[in-house]
């Protein structure tokens, strides 16, 4: 948190949200006194087995695959600006985003990475 507090840059009275798991070590006496000491800082924890954050995590998945990867940005704002881009046209016809993946879909891949990894000399 002190290499992020000394890098980040933002104007005077600027509040940092912090969406965080529920990772013990996050909720440990020392990080309870940082965040007291930064109350500019506002941390919010995910839900225990928090599958909207995968959510989110795949929406920001499926924007780098579909617009971020295909370009070429000689700048911050010319990234920012096709972000905004592709978000105004998808939100033209908006549709929730859902979890597709069945259970035994995920078991299966879980299955199949074990069974590369399991037999990998490490």
């Amino acid at each position: 948190m002190n290499h992020l507090d000394r890098t980040i840059e933002r104007e005077p009275r600027t509040q940092i949200h912090i969406v965080m798991d529920n990772y013990a070590t996050h909720k440990a006496p020392a990080a309870r006194r940082w965040f007291a000491r930064h109350p500019e800082y506002h941390i919010h924890f995910t839900p225990t087995s928090a599958s909207w954050l995968n959510q989110v995590e795949r929406f920001f998945a499926e924007i780098t695959n579909k617009r971020i990867r295909r370009g070429a940005f000689r700048s911050v704002k010319a990234l920012q600006d096709a972000i905004y881009k592709y978000l105004d046209n998808q939100n033209t016809q908006p549709r929730p985003f859902q979890w597709t993946a069945t259970a035994d879909l995920i078991f299966s891949r879980i299955a199949k990475v074990c069974m590369r990894t399991c037999n990998s000399g490490h």
